[in-house]
């Protein structure tokens, strides 16, 4: 889109500069030159520029008065009464100087010839006669024609004074909302972010303190990996995007963490395709609370469960992350997490990849796997389900 700031608002000048330069400098070539005279009939040339003079006074009367005073004030009425007796002031104009100068160039002597060429009464009387038919044939059109021409093209200057001004005001509005959703989109981020590291610490926490009870070493060897995961989210997680690798490094050092209170009857697998020069990024931390889900309601104190991750990309550019756990729903009074993890996934999606990703979840029939699957285009590209 066309934006009026910047380069484009320090072009406009030179821009209006050269459009007229092209009207003003066009007339010379359609001067006639008698005998291959190279001079240049200066006064025949001002008065082929008046017309353009008068449309360019009044567009920028418009331009720079008239709209802004006016019509952006929703003065129509003022605005439009103020133009007909500018237009017809104008149109008045031209045409009197039209009339001045035939006056002027019938009294003026003609260099070229050294003769004058005001036609004597007694001329003038021979021309009158002969058959009314050739005498009709060479009647000028009537002033009111020429009248009506002008005033017709003044009317056009008006109408492109409005439209251009019109566009930029449009153009200024639209840059000044996008800059307003933008800043919102940021703040929503930020706060969205901020909900975020609380969430993520208070299920790692809670895992933790479950570890505390059956293997004190453990927990301390857990509380250190913790501290690198918090590097990561407190450091990392303030960037839009991060490296593709560098979050599944985080990912993996996040499931080592929650395999240490894994119990025997529950079978956890992971793979992950990435190529080590893989130039992919991605917003931080946005599959972490998919994994967080699946490690909450995937896993049973006592019946055998399961947990499959998998996160790789294709030649699409696009990264891909499916989890299949077994399912095991919460109770009302299991409050662990209080499940907004997934809400600020979604939130987080729909601000930053708008119509560029797909996440597909659904429970198998009888209700015993739970599977999600995620499709993030980090080229921003439309994904079809």
């Amino acid at each position: 889109m066309w934006n009026p700031s910047g380069n484009h608002k320090r072009l406009m000048p030179l821009i209006h500069l050269f459009g007229w330069c092209i009207v003003f400098v066009f007339p010379l070539f359609l001067l006639d030159k008698e005998n291959n005279d190279p001079t240049i009939d200066w006064m025949r040339y001002f008065n082929f520029s008046i017309i353009p003079l008068s449309l360019a006074l009044v567009f920028y009367i418009n331009y720079f008065v008239l709209v802004p005073t006016y019509l952006f004030q929703e003065k129509i009425k003022k605005f439009i009464l103020v133009n007909i007796l500018l237009v017809a002031t104008v149109g008045l104009g031209i045409q009197g100087w039209q009339i001045v100068y035939r006056r002027m160039e019938t009294m003026t002597q003609n260099p070229e010839r050294g003769i004058y060429t005001q036609v004597q009464e007694s001329e003038m009387s021979e021309l009158t006669q002969g058959a009314s038919q050739q005498q009709w044939q060479r009647k000028p059109p009537p002033i009111w024609m020429f009248f009506t021409w002008d005033i017709f093209f003044l009317i056009l200057m008006v109408s492109f004074s409005v439209a251009i001004r019109m566009s930029i005001r449009w153009s200024q509005a639209e840059n000044a909302r996008r800059e307003a959703e933008r800043s919102c989109t940021e703040a929503e981020l930020r706060n969205l972010r901020n909900q975020l590291n609380p969430h993520f610490l208070l299920n790692t926490l809670n895992n933790i303190y479950a570890l505390i009870a059956f293997n004190s070493e453990k927990a301390q060897q857990a509380v250190h990996d913790l501290s690198k995961l918090l590097r990561y989210v407190l450091y990392d997680n303030q960037h839009t995007v991060v490296p593709l690798i560098k979050e599944i490094d985080f990912i993996k050092n996040y499931i080592e963490l929650m395999r240490i209170r894994l119990a025997s009857h529950v079978r956890l697998t992971t793979k992950f395709r990435i190529r080590e020069e893989s130039s992919l990024c991605i917003t931080p931390l946005i599959f972490i609370s998919l994994i967080e889900n699946a490690f909450k309601h995937g896993v049973s104190p006592v019946e055998p469960s399961y947990i499959h991750i998998m996160i790789y990309e294709n030649q699409q550019d696009q990264v891909i992350c499916e989890i299949r756990n077994s399912n095991f729903p919460k109770t009302e009074s299991d409050k662990s997490g209080s499940g907004i993890g997934l809400e600020q996934v979604k939130k987080r999606l729909e601000l930053l990849y708008p119509n560029n990703y797909l996440w597909h979840t659904d429970i198998t029939p009888d209700g015993k796997e739970y599977n999600s699957i995620l499709v993030i285009s980090t080229q921003h590209k439309n994904i079809q389900p």
